[in-house]
């Protein structure tokens, strides 16, 4: 219970777990004393609650973020609005400050909270911490959205500049909720199954290691990033996205710091092409605001009759990486071990399960936002529609990524393949993306033996080639 003198102001953290640049805090401490809260809401997200790799980052991204509040991060679970009004009927609170998320059942709450509040004379705002233009800013000429990301991006660096990154608060006076007797570990984050665990020799979590990936990425991955990122063995992605979903860095952050380094070093094109991938997550976030219905509906409405195939079995093969075409294997091991996959492996599993397999571009989704430690809402539907091809600014129908090609090209001396499908690593090179075509003797001398130790491909890439492009046309049509 706070003294009824004090002036506190609530800081509601959200996917901002970070004290550098966050404006909402930043504005929260100038008040005066902060009690700063986390909620962990199960409820209103509805199907798509947090998967079971997010929470695993959560929990360890709270601990990391309860430090740095000297263990005065006060936890609590259940809906939103309900424990912050019993927050303020409990404590002496003048205020409740939050950064802007951008997911549909978040924006009604927000809206619910922010009438609630009013109604009650309390100073309430909200802030972006989360992108580097609000998406009611970029809009077309007759106030309508983007649908084609080249001129959104194209206004985007016509508007104003991005915002420089804010310090840290001067001063953060903290103050604790002893009504609430709620842990970090009593939210229960972690599965029973753990699966999780091998996760933690990939990644460091928090907001200093968010800040020495950044700067990891500048020093050695930066250089070359243009061409170097399409190839999974390379080090050139910075593997920021995490770090970004959880807010334990901000986008201003990383656009501000990347045009530094670029400046001192004499890079532009591998700054151009970094900046535009940054552009890509704020599309995403545009299409998610504009068009909520997007992670679970068709962008465009003719996908909404495109024959789907609905065969369990070659979607567990793809789930378990056991396809039998080693680069799409590779990459679904990837997110199984690790909680990441490279993007361009992403795009090359993505073809492969729609228009290979041609199951529904959801079951894609759900997979990875179960299972990629850097699951965004915004990203994820948007990235599913476009290679689905129904979605805003999809790829053609007749885009399909050959997965031997994809392979022999980016991954040609088998570095990444073979780290994550070892059974093929005896294996040479010119059959390594395609071990049905080894003779008899060179499989025997590397010890493969195709249906035991390795599967012989699930479909054939010709057919299903030619039965996804007569679907696809059918829609055109």
């Amino acid at each position: 219970m706070t003294d009824m003198n004090e002036k506190v102001t609530i800081f509601w953290f959200r996917q901002d777990l970070r004290i550098s640049d966050n404006p909402g805090l930043f504005e929260a401490a100038d008040r005066g004393k902060v009690l700063a809260i986390y909620i962990l809401d199960d409820e209103e997200p509805g199907i798509f609650k947090m998967g079971g790799a997010s929470r695993w980052w959560l929990q360890n991204s709270l601990n990391s973020l309860n430090k740095s509040l000297d263990g005065k991060l006060n936890i609590y679970t259940g809906s939103s609005k309900a424990i912050i009004l019993k927050i303020i009927e409990e404590n002496n609170i003048t205020g409740v400050y939050w950064n802007r998320c951008y997911e549909p059942w978040r924006i009604r709450i927000d809206r619910e909270i922010k009438i609630e509040l009013k109604n009650r004379n309390l100073n309430c705002q909200s802030f972006n911490g989360s992108l580097l233009w609000e998406p009611w800013e970029i809009l077309k000429k007759d106030g309508s959205a983007y649908k084609v990301y080249t001129p959104f991006y194209r206004q985007c660096l016509q508007a104003r500049s991005p915002r420089e990154a804010l310090p840290k608060p001067e001063k953060l006076e903290l103050i604790e909720d002893g009504n609430n007797q709620h842990t970090i570990d009593k939210l229960k984050l972690l599965s029973n199954l753990p699966w999780y665990k091998k996760f933690t020799s990939y990644w460091k979590i928090g907001e200093d290691a968010a800040q020495l990936k950044l700067m990891e990425f500048l020093d050695n991955g930066f250089l070359e990033y243009k061409e170097g990122r399409n190839y999974p063995s390379k080090n050139n992605i910075s593997k920021l996205s995490p770090h970004l979903h959880f807010g334990e860095i901000s986008i201003n952050q990383v656009w501000h710091s990347a045009k530094v380094k670029a400046m001192i070093e004499g890079i532009s094109k591998d700054l151009d092409c970094f900046l535009n991938e940054l552009g890509w997550r704020e599309f995403s976030y545009n299409l998610l605001y504009h068009f909520p219905y997007f992670p679970t509906k068709n962008f465009q409405s003719k996908f909404d009759n495109f024959p789907w195939n609905d065969d369990f079995n070659l979607l567990q093969a793809w789930q378990q990486g056991k396809t039998g075409y080693p680069i799409i294997d590779a990459g679904m091991r990837e997110l199984w071990q690790t909680g990441f996959m490279h993007n361009r492996v992403r795009m090359i599993v993505g073809s492969f399960l729609v228009k290979n397999l041609l199951l529904h571009w959801r079951h894609g989704e759900d997979w990875f936002w179960d299972c990629l430690v850097d699951a965004d809402l915004a990203s994820n539907s948007a990235s599913w529609q476009w290679v689905a091809g129904s979605g805003a600014d999809a790829a053609p129908y007749f885009r399909i990524f050959n997965p031997v090609l994809q392979g022999e090209r980016f991954d040609s001396e088998g570095y990444y393949t073979r780290h994550f499908v070892p059974e093929l690593a005896n294996l040479p090179n010119k059959y390594l993306f395609k071990p049905w075509a080894a003779p008899e003797v060179i499989l025997k001398e590397s010890g493969v033996v195709l249906g035991q130790n390795y599967p012989m491909p699930i479909v054939s890439l010709d057919q299903s080639r030619d039965e996804a492009i007569k679907a696809y046309r059918k829609l055109k049509s």
